[in-house]
């Protein structure tokens, strides 16, 4: 379904005007050679090489220390996906926006596991394209983040004419797990990560 016929107008937004991060500092490469690109559909992590966890200083006593990682730096991550439907990104339709992303600490002081929370508007409520839209960010955070962060991606309550129904799949671990089996549907997925660095 072609959203553009369905909303002639969508919001689009300058790119020279998104909140980055990146103009003021070059994005950290990973030292695997990975692409972050869903790299074969098997995660390249390797804890001796977190992307994070940059070399401790002299200040830093705790061999356990990371790399705060904040709200800015998940958006540099996701703001680059391509919509499905047009040529441009998430974040010129305003499809993600900063004030959507969230980084929840560990619940407790014994765990490590913090989680990342993404809210999708898409452009259109009734958008047949929700699901692979949460579906990309959230491949892209899970390959781009280290396994401490757990990643939580929904369609903004109400931007959705069947949000309660996406987010449900979206959830859904075994969905989402047999959704990035699918060869048709992971293309899609590696077309719309392709813009991401």
């Amino acid at each position: 379904m072609d959203r553009s016929k369905d909303n002639a107008n969508p919001t689009i937004l300058n790119a020279s005007d998104l909140p980055s991060r990146r103009r003021e500092l070059s994005a950290k490469k990973r030292d695997d050679g990975g692409t972050g690109l869903f790299d074969g559909l098997v995660p390249a992590y390797n804890y001796l090489n977190d992307p994070f966890d940059g070399p401790l200083s002299s200040s830093d006593s705790d061999d356990d220390s990371f790399e705060d990682i904040d709200e800015q730096e998940i958006y540099d991550l996701i703001a680059p996906i391509s919509d499905p439907e047009h040529p441009l990104s998430l974040a010129e339709l305003a499809v993600v926006n900063l004030p959507d992303i969230h980084v929840e600490p560990p619940t407790s002081p014994q765990s490590s596991i913090s989680t990342v929370v993404v809210e999708i508007t898409p452009t259109i409520t009734h958008c047949s394209l929700a699901t692979v839209i949460g579906l990309g960010v959230r491949v892209r955070l899970e390959q781009a983040l280290p396994p401490r962060f757990r990643v939580d991606v929904r369609v903004k309550k109400g931007a959705h004419n069947t949000d309660d129904a996406v987010n449900k799949q979206l959830r859904d671990k075994e969905r989402v797990a047999a959704a990035l089996e699918n060869g048709t549907l992971m293309g899609v997925i590696r077309k719309m990560l392709s813009t991401c660095e």
